[in-house]
């Protein structure tokens, strides 16, 4: 295939783009079905999210030939090490410009809806209004905390590169940062600054004296998800 058009090189991202949603949308639906006690059709939308991953994947490899291995024994080590620096490199890339671009954009975004029509209509005392206003609120929210998760990403998958290149051992800091917690789910950071208004948790609340009830905004997980939150640290070799 010729990646030397422009155009080509595009369509193989969007196709790749469009079968890793549809992988990630047939397992939500495949959850969905799943707790409503349809299991065949759970197990229907579980297969298809994995012929969907084999089709992202295929695209993948026409876009990314250098991390294709075919045979992992004729590499030598050095070829090995150059594949996974890639990789992590390619991991640091995106998870930046989400964490530096994408999410603050979506969310400033979100707010400007929220704040233009959607209040406009909130004088008509619109029900539908209201729906898109809490929608977009909602999506501020999450777009704003999503942001120190990427970059929390970014910052493990740069000191695994590190270790990668010899420079130490991966690893996390021994104390953890005061006040913080992550999920050990899908790595939300509570920040008892923040709180979490959303859920009754105002500023200013330590994370012992939040409820027990309390869900992770993000995920769902229950309190007892999350651990005190650790910086990945560069340990010397």
């Amino acid at each position: 295939m010729d990646l030397s058009k422009p155009s080509t090189q595009a369509n193989l991202e969007s196709a790749f783009g469009g079968e890793s949603m549809a992988n990630r949308k047939y397992l939500f639906f495949a959850d969905v079905a799943k707790k409503l006690g349809h299991n065949d059709l759970a197990k229907l939308f579980r297969d298809t999210a994995a012929q969907e991953t084999e089709h992202a994947f295929a695209h993948f490899r026409l876009l990314h030939p250098e991390l294709v291995v075919d045979d992992a024994s004729s590499l030598s080590d050095t070829q090995k090490q150059g594949m996974l620096r890639r990789c992590l490199e390619l991991a640091i890339e995106g998870e930046t410009y989400e964490y530096t671009t994408m999410y603050p954009e979506f969310a400033a975004q979100a707010r400007q809806d929220r704040d233009s029509g959607a209040e406009a209509e909130f004088a008509e005392q619109s029900s539908e209004s209201k729906e898109h206003a809490g929608t977009f609120r909602t999506a501020a929210k999450n777009f704003g905390l999503l942001t120190p998760i990427e970059q929390h990403h970014a910052a493990t998958y740069g000191v695994a590169l590190d270790a990668l290149q010899g420079k130490g051992t991966a690893g996390h800091a021994e104390q953890p940062i005061p006040g913080k917690w992550i999920c050990k789910v899908c790595s939300m950071i509570y920040d008892p600054v923040a709180g979490d208004p959303d859920s009754g948790i105002a500023p200013g609340t330590a994370f012992e004296q939040i409820p027990d009830d309390w869900r992770c905004p993000i995920c769902g997980a229950n309190k007892a998800s999350f651990i005190p939150y650790r910086e990945a640290e560069l340990k010397p070799a």
